[in-house]
């Protein structure tokens, strides 16, 4: 049987992609402010790996990068619908010694939004040889997005049923079905599905990137609720307490870490779906998003105590919420050979 490996995100990287915000983007509104997000994301990367920057124009992006531009970005010219780089990226696997992209189908989150060239970027990556050390598998006939799926990087893979089960997106196959293409896409031996758990305001119908990750191989980080009378208090208590429940491979609990709830943000009446759980864990250093609250300060004290041994580096992510995503949906990791 071969050997599959669905690396952890803290496995070293060879490089992130991000996709360029345009305007014909939903940030078509807040472009300048968006632009300014992902320049200070784009200076964050290309300090610590290679960065790939999928654009429509790479002059118009380099001149906004002006003197951020370094040696470690490469542009590539191809169209997209918008900036969501974790779930129309490619997700990596090991299979002995090398590297497998696999190419999923990009529906816009169980056809909500316009996909159509969001789900062809990875391809014309791969043919414009973006990634030279890796192999193309097309995988175009099951729907996942990368922020639908966390790895401890041994087996274990973290999902929520709200969004693998949404009908919209695989509706032939069933759960044992999708359970039996996940573990053969990535190897896993034991799937862990959260029943609980929710952001208002989130359009990826409960991607687990926005509410529970792994930071070590027998450890996750997760959202808290403790304020009874916000709508999240039910959701996420039951979600914690389905956490409480899963045991690793030796049958013991997995070492949880609470994250506060962020402070409520909102956009005209709407609230959208602030969460600390949606960083990026980028080499030596953790990029963690953060809403301009006094809950970030909370926050950025957690990573500092969970990575003692890498730099932590919060980045304001108000712009990116108002899209309804934050600082890992924007961004995919593609990791190194090590051994």
């Amino acid at each position: 049987m071969e050997s599959i490996v669905l690396p952890a995100e803290w496995h070293r990287q060879c490089c992130v992609q991000l996709t360029w915000p345009h305007k014909n983007t939903d940030f078509a509104s807040r472009y300048d402010e968006a632009v300014a997000c992902f320049v200070r994301l784009a200076q964050e990367i290309s300090a610590r790996t290679s960065l790939i920057i999928v654009c429509a124009h790479a002059h118009e992006v380099r001149e906004q990068l002006q003197e951020h531009i370094n040696n470690a970005i490469t542009f590539y010219e191809i169209p997209s619908n918008d900036v969501w780089a974790r779930d129309h990226g490619g997700i990596s696997v090991f299979k002995h010694g090398t590297v497998y992209l696999h190419d999923f189908q990009f529906n816009g989150w169980g056809q909500k939004f316009p996909a159509d060239l969001d789900t062809r970027i990875t391809k014309q990556l791969m043919q414009q040889n973006a990634f030279p050390h890796a192999e193309y598998i097309d995988c175009n006939d099951f729907v996942l997005e990368g922020g639908a799926i966390e790895s401890n990087g041994n087996g274990v893979l973290l999902t929520t049923s709200r969004c693998l089960l949404e009908k919209h997106r695989n509706p032939h196959l069933s759960r044992m079905q999708i359970e039996e293409r996940l573990c053969a896409y990535f190897g896993v031996h034991t799937i862990l599905w959260l029943n609980h758990g929710y952001l208002a305001g989130d359009d990826t119908d409960g991607h687990i990137d926005t509410l529970a990750r792994f930071v070590n191989e027998h450890t996750i980080m997760y959202v808290q609720c403790t304020d009874i009378h916000d709508e999240h208090y039910e959701e996420l208590h039951a979600m914690e307490q389905e956490l409480q429940s899963f045991r690793t491979q030796n049958n013991s609990p997995f070492t949880l870490v609470a994250l506060p709830m962020a402070e409520a943000v909102y956009e005209q009446g709407q609230r959208l779906p602030a969460t600390y759980a949606n960083f990026l864990i980028c080499n030596d250093a953790v990029l963690v998003p953060l809403y301009n609250t006094e809950k970030d300060a909370v926050a950025l004290q957690v990573f500092k105590s969970v990575f003692p041994d890498y730099e932590i580096v919060g980045i304001d992510c108000s712009v990116l919420i108002s899209q309804h995503g934050s600082l890992h949906c924007v961004t995919m990791q593609y990791p190194e050979i090590t051994f």
